[in-house]
């Protein structure tokens, strides 16, 4: 039998000069902000699994910069759940005054990215260091 990674997403959502951040309602990284994400659901196409995972942790529609242009996370040791891929979509919120922690979030807001909370889950500090040149 085979064992392979298995594809999750994460969402850089922008508004000005901000980035929504969602704290986490279990585990792993209970408690510890994050980007808003999810496991890609079976027959779903990546950008839509974003845009899902925007809305149910984060009440913000969003739009997605590029539904192809997407960035790839793979470390095996990137989550304790086992091996995760990551596809990082960048995005734009529609109605960011909407923004509230939903679903496997207990919070969620915008912070600057020169505010971010210091330690972040996972590898997303990564994340947005590589993608955004932060």
């Amino acid at each position: 039998m085979y064992k392979n990674p298995l594809p999750v997403v994460d969402v850089i959502i922008l508004h000005e000069n901000s980035i929504a951040l969602v704290k986490r309602k279990k585990q792993p990284f209970k408690g510890m902000w994050a980007l808003p994400g999810g496991f890609i659901e079976y027959g779903e196409e990546p950008y839509r699994a974003a845009i899902r995972e925007a809305k149910e942790e984060t009440g913000l529609n969003i739009t997605l910069k590029d539904k192809k242009n997407v960035f790839a996370y793979g470390n095996p040791k990137r989550d304790p759940r086992g091996h995760l891929i990551s596809l990082v979509f960048i995005s734009r919120a529609k109605n960011p005054a909407g923004i509230k922690g939903m679903d496997d979030a207990t919070d969620a807001r915008f912070f600057p990215l020169e505010k971010l909370p210091a330690k972040l889950a996972a590898d997303h500090r990564k994340i947005l260091k590589d993608i955004l040149g932060w």
